[in-house]
Formats: structure tokens, C-alpha cells, sequence
């Protein structure tokens, strides 16, 4: 019986305000996981749409180091999102093909990027349209935006990024 009673332990009014001192700071964390999960996206969205448009640039200052002839037609923008990986050739023997990414560069809010096989998740503005259109002539790439309509953390529109 003595050795009953020398036993300590926890008792069941101990447990409950341990639990709930976790439940407190559970439920003060979660929000927090959250918004850093939409935050990471967010990031890796404007680091995605700076690297397409410095690709879009590159090109663009490569065409126009061209010399004029019959291979230099065109405004200087790729036809399309994907010769940007395959590489275009400057009429430089030398050089051969230049390519501008290493792989797609896909839309991370956009879960069907990975099968857009043209646009690869992103809207397209050709050299022809106004610069805030929402339509794609389909002539060449000039720029590229995210077609998601919703609100970012800092307040401004994806679609306006």
C-alpha cells in the first residue's frame, strides 16, 4: 500500500490544460503555415515571369545584333514559348543554335501547366496587342502574364504581375 501511495504522476486535470495550451498554439500556427504555403507560390510565380521575360529580351537583343538579310524577318520575338528552349539560330555558323531556358518554365498556380504544351500555363501577348490585353494575336511571343484573376498577398491582381 506504502508503495501505492509514494507514486507520483499526472493528474487528469494537468492533462487537460496541457492539451489545451496545445490546442491554443495549434490553432495560432496554422494560419501561419497557410498564408506561407500561398506566399511560396506567390514568389516562385514573379521569379517564373522574370526569367521568361529576361529569356523574351535575350532573344530580342540577339535578333537584333543580327545582320540584315533574309534570315532576319520577323519583329525579334520567338513564335512561340517553346523556342525558347530549342534553341534559334542567329545566322551564325559559329554559334549555331542559341537556346534561352534550359526547360519549361511553368505557371506554379496553374496545376494543368505541365501538359500546355504552347503556352505552358501563361497568357501570350504578341508584338501587335495593347499592353494590357488579354488576348493573344498568335503571331510571336512578346510577353507572357499569369491568367489567375485572384488577389495576391501585397493587394495587387496575379494577372497584373
Amino acid at each position: 500500500m506504502e508503495l501505492l501511495k509514494s507514486r507520483s504522476g499526472i493528474s487528469l486535470l494537468e492533462l487537460i490544460v496541457t492539451i489545451t495550451i496545445l490546442g491554443i498554439l495549434a490553432a495560432g500556427v496554422m494560419p501561419l503555415i497557410r498564408n506561407t504555403a500561398v506566399r511560396t507560390k506567390e514568389i516562385e510565380l514573379r521569379r517564373n515571369l522574370r526569367i521568361i521575360r529576361i529569356a523574351l529580351d535575350d532573344y530580342k537583343k540577339n535578333f537584333d545584333k543580327m545582320p540584315d538579310g533574309p534570315l532576319k524577318a520577323g519583329n525579334g520575338c520567338p513564335k512561340d514559348l517553346q523556342e525558347l528552349v530549342d534553341g534559334h539560330e542567329f545566322g551564325d555558323a559559329k554559334t549555331g543554335k542559341i537556346k534561352f531556358l534550359r526547360r519549361k518554365v511553368l505557371n506554379p498556380l496553374d496545376t494543368k501547366s505541365a501538359s500546355d504544351e504552347k503556352q505552358w500555363g501563361w497568357e501570350l501577348r504578341c508584338y501587335k496587342d495593347e499592353p494590357n490585353s488579354s488576348t493573344w494575336c498568335g503571331d510571336d511571343v512578346y510577353d507572357v502574364f499569369a491568367p489567375q484573376t485572384g488577389t495576391a498577398s501585397d493587394g495587387t491582381k496575379y494577372n497584373e504581375w
